[in-house]
């Protein structure tokens, strides 16, 4: 993404996200229990650092975070696509 069209808010970050992934990706999400998200940190988590700029300077997107480091903020974005999907992925039992 090109800086001037990076996300600038977490739901923004959201939209941008949950559009790169397939439905089999955001199913496996959705099902995921919270305590298990940190596993998307080296996986999901480094796309958003690498492609929503949290590494090279956009400062709003990691202001909206509330977070300062890179990594915390990444995860915070995580965190909400959890919420997110979990709204639109039909629950399995």
């Amino acid at each position: 993404m090109e800086p001037k069209r990076w996300p600038a808010t977490i739901d923004e970050a959201v939209g941008v996200v949950i559009a790169t992934l397939s439905d089999e990706d955001k199913a496996a999400i959705a099902a995921m229990a919270e305590s298990e998200l940190i596993g998307l940190h080296f996986g999901l988590g480094a796309w958003i650092r690498n492609n929503l700029g949290l590494w090279k300077g956009n400062r709003a997107l990691l202001e909206s975070t509330g977070e300062a480091d890179a990594d915390d903020a990444s995860m915070v974005i995580v965190e909400a696509v959890w919420r997110r999907v979990r709204e639109m992925v039909p629950k399995v039992n």
